[in-house]
């Protein structure tokens, strides 16, 4: 038994324009992040500027990573093992909502991930970029990178979200010849909601430039391209039991497939381990809006002969 996450969220409104949010999680009631923690200047509902912490915007869970907005007990494995949830960096950027055109726009400049300090490397194969996030603490930065998403809602129940992320990986003493790796990663999300029926699909594909000369370096294993998707499924049968009741209870599956050696340079041979497939059934009952209660089973393998990680 775990108290797995407990998340705190705080803002203030200075007034009409300048607001401040954050987010305190506290992971195994012992840890203490800080998850989100920015200012925004608000000039119109077309144009904001934001400073500080910030989420990423890939993909769908990592903006919207808490238990009642996603299906199943646990984060898909794509937004843990490819996007590396939760990610967040210290930035500066623009959001805003072009009415007219039914689009939302983020456009961000963050610090990178690290992949070199203190004489080692902190990028492998298993879980690719996850280790180098910097999470806003005394973090370096040489290499600014640029992340950018559109979302667009112009047809009813439908969204659709394309984000891409371009930039450097960050290291302590960037003189040293092959600390860094080139980021290039391309998101695709989409959602449709039909009376009772909800589905979502989620596309990943990151290409790591220098990963030879960094696995050389370093003595670690990463891979070149990981990739991954996801497609799920829901039905809410609550209005089949209780037409006028609020909550929901919804049975929910999901596929998905991501692997972490899609591509590998070098000699470095690809570990089929890390090219996995999970699938997901599980209930979803909402007792109230942003009230949750999930049970689910999975079975987990990859492609390796025989492999089985339920």
């Amino acid at each position: 038994l775990d108290v797995h996450r407990l998340v705190l969220l705080f803002g203030y409104k200075f007034n009409e324009k300048v607001s401040f949010l954050t987010e305190i999680e506290f992971e195994h009631v012992k840890e203490v992040y800080v998850e989100q923690a920015f200012v925004n200047y608000s000039f119109s509902t077309a144009f904001n500027l934001r400073g500080g912490l910030m989420l990423v915007p890939m993909g769908y869970v990592n903006e919207y990573h808490e238990p009642p907005v996603f299906y199943g007990v646990e984060r898909p494995g794509l937004d843990k093992y490819v996007v590396p949830t939760t990610w967040r960096e210290l930035g500066i950027g623009a959001t805003g909502n072009l009415q007219n055109l039914s689009l939302k726009y983020q456009a961000y400049i963050f610090n990178g991930f690290i992949s070199y300090k203190d004489g080692d490397g902190k990028l492998r194969g298993v879980d690719g970029l996850r280790k180098g996030r910097q999470k806003g603490a005394e973090s370096v930065i040489h290499n600014p990178n640029l992340s950018v998403k559109f979302d667009y809602y112009g047809i009813l129940g439908l969204k659709v979200g394309l984000a891409g992320y371009f930039g450097e990986t960050q290291s302590d003493d960037p003189s040293i010849e092959g600390s860094t790796v080139g980021v290039s990663m391309i998101g695709l999300n989409a959602s449709y909601n039909i009376k009772n029926l909800d589905f979502r699909g989620q596309y990943i594909y990151s290409s790591l430039s220098g990963t030879e000369a960094y696995n050389e370096l370093t003595g670690k294993d990463l891979g070149s391209k990981m990739d991954g998707m996801y497609l799920e499924a829901a039905y809410d049968f609550m209005p089949l039991i209780n037409r006028n009741s609020t909550k929901q209870l919804s049975l929910f599956s999901r596929y998905e497939t991501y692997n972490t050696h899609a591509a590998t340079a070098g000699d470095l041979e690809k570990n089929e381990a890390f090219d996995r497939q999970d699938i997901t059934f599980g209930c979803d009952f909402k007792l109230a809006p942003g009230v949750a209660v999930k049970a689910d089973y999975q079975w987990r393998t990859d492609a390796v002969e025989n492999s089985n990680r339920d």
